[in-house]
């Protein structure tokens, strides 16, 4: 396998076997899933997404805009998931622990993360997290 086909989320599948359907048609299975393919949407800048995949109550006047903005500024270089709570396939809520490398202005950085998750009809959608450091 190539590694520039490796998805960016760190799943060691390809980008096309991994959180590309899910960029496609919106729909992960668990909160991880989705989490891991926000991610991947943040390193390729897939606005659209992440917006859509951002619970409804959730959405900032301004959501797009920001979103947009922290995708031109970090290149995210790495994703850890530490830590899982429900989020399952018969689930309604779930929270992911994970920390996320990047590259800012020529500096690294590290986003740890509590992020929690719900589902909006049948989706799971991000509601919002707790950032740590």
């Amino acid at each position: 396998m190539n590694e520039a086909n490796l998805c960016p989320c760190g799943s060691g599948k390809t980008y096309e076997a991994c959180c590309e359907p899910y960029h496609k048609k919106h729909n992960a299975p668990t909160a991880v899933a989705l989490m891991r393919s926000r991610y991947s949407a943040f390193v390729f800048g897939r606005v659209d997404y992440l917006y859509e995949t951002t619970h409804p109550s959730h959405r900032a006047k301004n959501l797009k805009e920001e979103i947009a903005f922290t995708c031109k500024g970090l290149a995210w270089t790495k994703l850890d998931v530490l830590e899982t709570w429900q989020g399952g396939v018969g689930d309604k809520v779930g929270k992911v622990f994970f920390r996320a490398s990047f590259v800012q202005e020529g500096k690294e950085g590290l986003h740890s993360e509590h992020s929690r998750f719900k589902r909006f009809g049948k989706a799971w959608m991000y509601v919002d997290g707790d950032v740590k450091g």
